[in-house]
């Protein structure tokens, strides 16, 4: 890895894969396919990308039993473990509705209620992704959202991993289609004779899935556009340089455009670490794809102070944090912007993809400065009440025309004064 000084105007080269003109086109072409012709242009995009032939995309319940009856126990009970832990820390989240009184028996509120239909696309074809799964239903179904649908795309066998369905399975859901890309999307926008339409998109999938997702927003929510994955991690000479070469591959592993750094205050340290990234990246089964990652964005930046790191990090805002300093919750208090943090030599990253129950679904790109993982207000929406009795009316009636009137809008000082209050002056 390059090990370069870190500078106070320090800006780092952030992959941003939003795709290029001819991918665009070629996903609201798909997009305006499927609205017109629905399942037919489902299936023919299911052979031509997937090289499959579906007559049926909903997965059958004997497909599911036969997940389950073909799925290693351990692991099963693993993703139950995980999925409880998941479960516990996002019952947190929940909200509740409320009611201010005000004079006169009048009252103000806010109704929190879940959104009828969600759909999830999980990430398919040759690799399983059943964190995924676990990660988006469970906020959703902690909000008390009714309908969860899945979508993936399926093998050339036209099947869908068995961890995928036993991880649904152990969740509840029943509604899994076996199709991916951009028409999976649109099926899920705009509804198809077999596919009913939702009213939010989670999930992560490629550049297509993600172009897609950002066509049909408006038609539905989409959860956001994430970029590829990125860490950062800040330690000092207290830190073992082994494990974070290894936390800094976990990272570079998921995708050639990965931003992988480390920010130290030890110039050895940083040469410690660059050995031991390139000692484990030759015996790393995804060695290309990590390789690309760290020659491409890859950097350990050496800093004079702790506290030029943190100034550097809160600017970076990145996806994922380790801290492993002398004092590394102290060092954690003082980080505003990250999607998550991970505090300690213990905290690797991957414990927050799988397990420890905290959302790994994270805000990439610095959108960290502004927004949030994913969670259970991702699967709700929110309802203004107002209830006004005619004494609090007669009350405030004439102030709420007069700053209707200041404002230029006569009908709605008169939708005001309509009431019994100007009748009663006539």
């Amino acid at each position: 890895m390059q090990i370069v000084s870190l500078s106070k105007d320090i800006s780092l080269k952030r992959p941003i894969e939003m795709g290029n003109a001819e991918q665009l086109q070629t996903v609201k072409s798909v997009l305006a396919d499927v609205h017109n012709r629905g399942d037919v242009a489902i299936a023919e995009y299911s052979e031509k990308w997937d090289g499959v032939k579906l007559q049926d995309f909903r997965v059958s319940i004997e497909e599911i039993n036969h997940a389950k009856a073909n799925f290693d126990p351990d692991l099963q009970k693993d993703l139950e473990e995980a999925a409880h832990n998941i479960r516990v820390f996002h019952e947190k989240q929940k909200r509740s509705s409320y009611e201010v009184d005000v004079e006169n028996d009048s009252f103000i509120g806010q109704r929190v209620s879940p959104l009828d239909a969600v759909g999830l696309y999980v990430p398919g074809g040759s690799a399983a992704y059943p964190s995924s799964v676990l990660m988006n239903v469970i906020p959703a179904q902690v909000a008390g959202v009714e309908r969860i649908v899945i979508v993936s795309p399926p093998n050339n066998q036209g099947a869908l991993p068995n961890a995928v369905l036993v991880a649904a399975s152990i969740l509840g859901v029943k509604e899994i289609y076996k199709i991916g890309g951009a028409q999976a999307i649109a099926a899920l926008a705009y509804g198809t004779e077999s596919i009913k339409a939702v009213d939010k998109i989670t999930g992560p999938g490629n550049v297509f899935v993600a172009l897609a997702k950002r066509e049909v927003y408006g038609v539905v929510a989409i959860d956001m556009i994430a970029g590829p994955s990125e860490i950062a991690i800040i330690a000092d000479e207290t830190a073992y340089a082994d494990e974070v070469a290894a936390d800094l591959l976990s990272q570079a592993e998921h995708d050639p455009m990965a931003c992988p750094i480390l920010l130290t205050t030890s110039d050895f340290f940083a040469h410690e670490v660059a050995h031991e990234v390139e000692k484990q990246l030759t015996k790393l089964p995804r060695e290309k794809i990590a390789r690309a990652s760290i020659e491409n964005f890859g950097k350990i930046y050496v800093a004079e102070t702790l506290e030029d790191i943190v100034e550097a990090v809160n600017k970076l805002a990145p996806e994922h944090l380790e801290i492993m300093t002398k004092n590394s919750k102290e060092v954690a208090q003082q980080i505003r912007h990250a999607g998550a943090i991970f505090i300690g030599r213990y905290s690797s990253e991957p414990i927050g993809d799988y397990f420890a129950g905290t959302n790994h679904v994270l805000p990439t790109n610095s959108t960290a400065r502004f927004s949030s993982p994913l969670s259970v207000d991702d699967f709700i929406k929110k309802t203004s009440i107002i209830y006004y009795t005619e004494k609090t009316w007669q009350q405030h009636a004439p102030k709420i025309a007069r700053l209707a009137r200041m404002e230029g809008l006569e009908g709605h000082a008169r939708a005001v004064e309509s009431r019994g209050w100007t009748k009663e002056m006539d």
